[in-house]
């Protein structure tokens, strides 16, 4: 979303900040404590932590151990990514020790609390991060290691370092079984984060070969479309070929389709995804983009 007022997208990049901590507040005291599934990042060294030294919250042990990341942090995200971490770090872990007081959920089926809260960590943990925001531990360890392992979502990086926290919590809780449902919850968490992060860019890529290309180009052109002729020859034929290649957002493929049969019923249309186009009408390349 953009928003040209400053305060009102600061306003905006801490309303989403809140509610993704809520989220994850909610997701943590619902679905992952009651059913012994381990969360990983600092969260899941919490919730170890918390094992042996059960007066120690789980919200307060997160904000302990996040503090050496944060410091370590600051060069490469920035002040004011460290102070909108920092924000969802307290609001987050406060709101996880505040729900915990008020109410302790009952145990539910594993599997269905590994899937829900799978979805639900992912949903919480893009919508940090599409503001520039973590609740540190994990995300914020995966945005630095972003910044030399550039080809890596930022969703198989937090899995990766999960997965080495779910082995300790197997470990010290010696369940095998939750530490399963732990690795099925993360990898779901993984997807929805790399959706919710990258699947706003997301776009097509079209590929036209037709006898009419010329006509093609024009009414993609009148649609406000960008439009390239590659020169190609037919492997069969011999014969000349203009291919089209044309990137476009997803909600204007019904209409290029029409546009492009209307004029070729003909024509042979390739379609692809495209996991991300930089350029006009499109985004914008940023060296801390994830």
């Amino acid at each position: 979303m953009r928003i040209k007022n400053p305060a009102l997208r600061k306003l905006w990049e801490y309303a989403v900040i809140t509610f993704g901590s809520a989220i994850y507040a909610l997701c943590f005291n619902w679905l992952f404590q009651p059913n012994a599934i381990s969360m990983g990042g600092f969260t899941g060294v919490a919730q170890i932590v918390n094992r042996f030294i059960p007066m120690l919250p789980v919200g307060i042990t997160v904000i302990i151990l996040n503090v050496p990341l944060f410091l370590l942090g600051v060069k490469k995200t920035g002040l004011h990514i460290l102070i909108s971490s920092l924000y969802a770090m307290a609001v987050g872990s406060l709101m996880i020790d505040g729900i915990a007081m008020v109410y302790t959920f009952p145990p539910m089926e594993p599997l269905l609390a590994c899937i829900y809260g799978g979805v639900l960590l992912g949903l919480s943990m893009g919508l940090l991060l599409m503001v520039g925001a973590t609740t540190g531990g994990t995300e914020l360890a995966a945005r630095l290691l972003k910044f030399k392992l550039r080809h890596l979502s930022i969703g198989r990086l937090c899995l990766s370092i999960d997965l080495i926290v779910i082995l300790l919590y197997a470990l010290t809780f010696n369940n095998l079984y939750n530490a399963l449902y732990s690795i099925i919850a993360l990898y779901i968490s993984s997807l929805v984060m790399d959706a919710v992060v990258y699947g706003s860019v997301n776009a097509k890529i079209a590929y036209i070969i037709s006898d009419h290309s010329e006509d093609i180009t024009a009414k993609l052109l009148e649609m406000e479309l960008g439009v390239t002729q590659l020169q190609g020859r037919g492997a069969w034929s011999g014969g000349e070929k203009t291919v089209l290649l044309c990137a476009f957002k997803r909600s204007q493929i019904a209409a290029i389709k029409a546009t492009v049969t209307a004029v070729d019923p003909a024509a042979f249309i390739i379609v692809c995804d495209a996991h991300e186009v930089l350029g006009e009408g499109f985004g914008e390349y940023s060296p801390d983009s994830l």
